[in-house]
């Protein structure tokens, strides 16, 4: 063998070995290990960690079909529509207390945006329903007020607003407490189910609150005694200068809760403009498990309003059934049924309803 053989082959070893060490060197990364979604229990139940983060998210909502009923000529009778709702629940512990944040999305198909004898459009929106923030107490953000609480049943009309508030809440195991300052700007006109905006002059009532002082005061406070339960809430529109008071009381009685409710108001304004007082009542009874029947009834005393805001004229009675049912669990159905002897127009003895599937989740 030359010595030209023996340096071949050298190099050739040489490379053979290096080749191999190179790749035994290249090493496959192992996987990152799977991080599973935690159930947290710290703010209840349906509550999981946001995986890499110490926040707690829920997420909740359901999709509603119904269709409506009313016996008012001049548009349609009946109209069918469908509303999917979804809520997402962030909170987490810090320095200051729970911190939490809300958005609600709900989405209509269906369903005109004046009312079915007005012979209006169905509507196809999304928007966004409610979207807060809390902190220590502290609430602040586009959410319904106090005055959407009202009875458990389809019969009543005692105000509700959604609106961009800042509020303080206090709650105890007995009693609890809120005052909230609202930007009441967009509002106007009054509750057209019952009140009629205008006189027999033909004089209109519509307050512009396109305006600097467009703000509104509420506060409430209430508390729970063994059965009973006692809720006393007052609003004032600075812009309107008129204010609204209203009370709730609910008790335990038999199969069910028996509640009553009292409103006041002082003129039409943003928190309460059906009437100039009125009073309701309804008995929500469990007749078992799965089926609630709830019979309600409500008076409206002077539900005109003038050009300055100032109730006058009829007065409206209205009387319903509700009938919820608990068809499996997430899924439920409702049916209302009312009657009402005057209308804000001054038509009279009208029927209204619907029929309600709801899924829950």
């Amino acid at each position: 063998m030359n010595i030209k053989a023996i340096l071949l082959g050298s190099a050739a070893a040489l490379a053979a070995v290096s080749g191999a060490q190179a790749a035994d060197a290249i090493v496959a990364a192992a996987p990152e290990p799977a991080e599973y979604v935690r159930v947290c229990d710290a703010f209840g139940t349906g509550y999981f960690y946001i995986p890499g983060t110490e926040t707690c998210l829920k997420i909740s909502g359901y999709v509603r079909a119904q269709v409506d009923y009313s016996s008012l000529d001049g548009g349609r009778n009946w109209n069918a529509k469908t509303r999917g709702l979804v809520t997402f629940n962030a909170k987490n512990d810090s320095e200051i207390g729970t911190i939490g944040s809300t958005i609600t999305v709900r989405a209509w198909q269906g369903g005109s945006t004046t009312g079915l004898n007005n012979a209006a459009n169905d509507t196809n929106s999304v928007e966004l329903d409610e979207a807060f923030i809390t902190a220590g107490g502290f609430m602040v953000g586009s959410f319904y007020n106090y005055w959407d609480t009202g009875l458990s049943g389809e019969t009543d009309a005692l105000g509700s607003n959604r609106l961009n508030s800042i509020a303080y809440n206090y709650k105890s195991d007995t009693f609890f407490a809120g005052i909230a300052v609202d930007e009441l700007n967009g509002l106007s006109g009054t509750d057209s189910s019952v009140s009629r905006t205008g006189s027999a002059t033909g004089s209109v009532y519509n307050p512009s609150y396109n305006r600097d002082n467009s703000v509104g005061i509420e506060g409430q406070v209430g508390a729970s005694f063994g059965p009973a339960t006692v809720t006393l809430l007052g609003g004032y529109d600075f812009v309107a200068q008129e204010g609204a008071v209203r009370g709730i009381a609910s008790i335990v009685a038999g199969p069910g809760t028996f509640s009553i409710a009292g409103v006041y108001s002082s003129g039409a304004n943003a928190y309460y403009d059906a009437s100039k007082w009125s009073v309701a009542a309804e008995y929500a009874a469990k007749i078992t498990d799965k089926l609630t029947l709830t019979p309600g009834i409500q008076y409206f005393a002077d539900t005109q309003v003038d050009a300055r805001g100032s109730f006058g004229g009829r007065d409206i009675t209205r009387a319903g059934l509700t009938v919820d049912y608990k068809i499996a669990s997430g899924l439920t159905t409702k049916v209302s049924a009312q009657y009402q002897d005057k209308t804000a127009t001054g038509a009279s003895d009208v029927w209204t309803g619907f029929v309600r599937l709801q899924r829950s989740f």
